[in-house]
C-alpha cells in the first residue's frame, strides 16, 4: 500500500466516522410533550393552551401568563415547545401553564 493510499485510508476513515457520529446526534428525537393527564401535569394543574386553565380553581391565573415567559421554561419564546425541570424528560407547550409559574426577571 502506498503512503497515498493510506493517507486517502484515513482521511475516509476520519470523515466517515464524523458524519456517522453527527448523524447519531441528530438522529435523537425530541422528548416528548407532557400530557395534561400525566399525574404530575394533574398535580400543578398544567394546560397546554393557557386559555384552558380552570378560572374557578386557579383565580390567580392570568391569561399572559405562558409557559414561554416563565422563570422555569428551558426553551426560546419562539419555539413551540421546551423544557421544564418540574417534568424530566418531558417538554411543555410553550403556550401552556401550570400552578407554579413564575415570571422571568425583566
Amino acid at each position: 500500500m502506498s503512503i497515498t493510499n493510506r493517507r486517502t485510508f484515513m482521511m475516509q476513515v476520519v470523515v466517515g466516522g464524523s458524519a456517522l457520529a453527527a448523524s447519531q446526534v441528530m438522529a435523537q428525537a425530541a422528548p416528548p410533550l407532557v400530557g395534561e393527564a400525566d399525574a404530575n401535569a394533574v398535580a400543578l394543574g398544567y394546560k397546554a393552551d393557557t386559555t384552558k386553565v380552570d378560572a374557578k380553581k386557579f383565580p390567580a391565573h392570568k391569561a399572559t401568563q405562558i409557559c414561554g415567559n416563565c422563570a422555569l421554561f428551558q426553551g426560546k419564546a419562539a419555539d413551540a415547545a421546551g423544557g421544564c425541570p418540574l417534568f424530566a424528560g418531558k417538554q411543555v407547550a410553550t403556550k401552556g401553564w401550570c400552578s407554579a409559574y413564575a415570571p422571568k426577571a425583566a
